[in-house]
């Protein structure tokens, strides 16, 4: 491409030389010939008014006279009827340009130059012009140069963004040409690079958000099914696999929800449903974790509560917290529920030394920790509850005690009357 710039620029820098180059040497060969014509006959004329005024006084005429008085610096010939000619300077051989004048006495005066200078005239301004037309094509050729260079070297640019782009490195360069052409085509990669940077974060962050949401439903599900696999005991057989079948539907429940997050979290499903039901669901499943660690969970508050959301998404919400205070915390793990105007709120607190001042403030925040885990679990909780319209918070550090807020199902009196707290 850079050399078909060149080609091409150089090739209308010399049309255009040849077209007015060819017709100001033409306009310029005519100006000094006509220029060298006009001079003879001004000289041819002004010696025969110096002869026709010689005649008049009667005074002599000869070369020597004519050629003081004129100043003649050409040939000339003069004829006077009844004299011999006379002739001023030398006469030049070859081609002449000549001058032709008439008194009024009948003289008659022919000057002669040799064309010659006009040739040499002609010569000197053809020797002009070509130096005029060699810088021109120089110029040219160094415009054509810096004008290629400007043009070709964004697009090398543009295509080692695009080869990256390729490759898998989606940054952005944010690089201008000053070219609009390029710049809107510099936008585009851009533009593109960073929908790509996002396409791979949100990937990325979906599998860890997979894997960490997926680990312990996994374990305990393993747990469930050794134990089917040991039990003798028909009854016992049926109930463990019920609740394997529970946990897999579960299971299925987060996988749909992390896959709906990824791809626009503001989707949810929100319904009304029984709080008592998710969190008694989430105490059993993770009782058993606590009795190995020496530990208790419990639930206290009121009951019979219903609010507007997401089971599948409010018991990983929870399932995070108790996680959270089962790796972090310490003591008993206790669940309270309570009302708060047209919300319904879950808080889960435990006996450990709490949240870092440090970290109080960035406590959902991806990445993370207070310790060596992964950071991962209080975000995607946090994303979760925001997804189905509520908000999951850290009302205080040391015992820590976070809150899931939920939009509370308007009851009847009736309904509200039942409500009472766990005994």
């Amino acid at each position: 491409m850079r050399r078909r710039l060149i080609n091409s620029t150089l090739a209308v820098v010399l049309v255009v030389i040849a077209v007015f180059g060819v017709s100001l040497v033409i306009v310029e060969t005519r100006t000094i010939s006509s220029s060298a014509q006009e001079s003879v006959d001004l000289e041819a004329l002004r010696i025969v008014s110096i002869v026709d005024s010689r005649l008049i006084g009667g005074e002599p005429v000869n070369p020597d006279i004519l050629a003081e008085q004129s100043g003649a610096k050409r040939y000339a010939q003069i004829h006077i009827p009844g004299r011999d000619a006379i002739e001023i300077g030398t006469r030049p051989e070859g081609d002449v340009t000549r001058g032709l004048a008439e008194g009024e006495r009948g003289e008659t005066v022919v000057v002669e130059e040799s064309r010659s200078a006009v040739t040499a005239e002609v010569g000197r301004t053809l020797m002009i012009i070509g130096a005029v037309a060699l810088l021109a094509v120089i110029a040219a050729v160094l415009l054509a140069v810096r004008q290629a260079n400007k043009l070709t070297s964004p697009l090398t640019d543009l295509a080692e963004t695009a080869e990256r782009l390729g490759s898998g490195d989606p940054r952005p360069r944010h690089k201008r040409y000053g070219v609009p052409e390029l710049d809107r085509v510099a936008d585009v990669l851009d533009a593109s690079a960073e929908r790509i940077a996002r396409m791979l974060t949100a990937e990325r962050r979906l599998a860890a958000d997979a894997s960490h949401q997926l680990r312990t439903p996994l374990t305990a599900l393993s747990m469930r099914l050794e134990e089917v696999a040991l039990a003798d005991d028909l009854d016992t057989v049926k109930e463990e696999a019920t609740i394997a079948l529970t946990q897999v539907e579960r299971l299925t429940d987060v996988v749909e929800r992390l896959l709906t997050n990824s791809r626009d979290p503001r989707t949810g499903s929100a319904v009304a449903f029984d709080l008592d039901e998710v969190i008694k669901q989430q105490i059993e499943e993770w009782r058993p974790a606590y009795r190995s660690a020496g530990r208790a969970i419990v639930h206290s508050g009121k009951q019979g509560m219903r609010a507007v959301g997401t089971p599948g998404a409010v018991a990983q919400v929870l399932a995070a917290l108790i996680e959270n205070s089962l790796m972090h915390g310490g003591g008993t793990v206790a669940l309270r529920t309570r009302v708060t105007g047209n919300q319904s709120v879950i808080e889960v607190t435990d006996e450990g030394p709490g949240v870092p001042a440090d970290l109080g403030a960035r406590i959902f925040e991806r990445a993370v920790s207070g310790r060596s885990s992964t950071g991962i679990g209080l975000a995607v909780a946090r994303d979760l509850a925001e997804a189905d319209g509520g908000r999951l918070e850290l009302l205080q550090q040391q015992p820590p005690v976070f809150a899931l807020f939920l939009s509370r199902e308007v009851r009847s009196v009736s309904d509200r009357q039942r409500e009472r707290p766990v005994r």
